[in-house]
């Protein structure tokens, strides 16, 4: 049986996405706040997690940092705020999806079911090992090794270095890469898009390399080029 984690200060909340998660087929386990979310996490086996941003003893941003640093799990991040900051944040932290508060249950359904399709297709690849000269991707672990040195990354960085160096040459839109990366049922801004290219140019920065380069391409996007050729 699929068996999801709800975690939220509001009871109400939690009643109502706990009703809904059930019609869908759901086994049902919850927490009021950060800490009995992470005690609750690692009692059993779940298939995904809708996290509160603001709790009580600890945050979902730190939830989900701790979480990430063990398991892939899906998670979708759930907050009355909705500045942008916040949604890259917890993006960055390894979200998979963003619900900002009043929402319809439907939709978080929906946003949940659109999660594990992906999640579905990605563990369902039949490659999941990516090599471009001194780049190695396991896509399966979300690792990335520059020379034989590990990189750590988000999550969603892995999902785009994958993206654009298993299409080398080509150049993606932002608009493409929110689609293939966080789904079509994804509400972003392309400016997260930006965000996170940036963010994974400093860290690869980091593991000096001359082979490859992720590229802009003016007035499109971006492009994954290789160099050793």
């Amino acid at each position: 049986m699929k068996t999801i984690l709800i975690a939220d200060d509001n009871i109400q909340i939690i009643e109502v996405l706990k009703q809904y998660a059930l019609k869908e087929g759901y086994e049902v386990y919850t927490a009021r706040n950060g800490l009995q979310a992470l005690d609750e996490f690692h009692k059993r086996t779940y298939t995904a997690i809708l996290l509160d941003v603001m709790m009580p003893e600890i945050d979902g941003f730190e939830v989900c940092r701790r979480i990430r640093k063990i398991s892939m799990i899906p998670i979708i991040m759930i907050t009355a705020r909705s500045e942008d900051y916040e949604r890259i944040m917890g993006l960055d932290m390894g979200a998979d999806d963003y619900v900002i508060k009043p929402f319809s249950p439907s939709e978080v359904m929906a946003r949940l079911r659109a999660v594990l399709r992906r999640v579905d297709s990605t563990n369902h690849s039949s490659q999941q090992i990516l090599i471009r000269g001194s780049l190695q991707i396991f896509l399966e672990k979300f690792q990335v090794f520059i020379h034989n040195t590990e990189v750590i990354l988000t999550k969603k960085e892995v999902e785009i270095l994958w993206l654009l160096a298993s299409n080398e040459g080509r150049a993606f839109s932002r608009n493409q890469i929110l689609d293939l990366v966080w789904g079509y049922d994804y509400y972003g801004d392309t400016r997260t898009i930006d965000t996170h290219i940036k963010r994974l140019r400093a860290k690869l920065e980091n593991y000096p390399y001359t082979d490859w380069k992720i590229t802009t391409v003016r007035g499109i996007g971006y492009k994954f080029e290789v160099l050793y050729e």
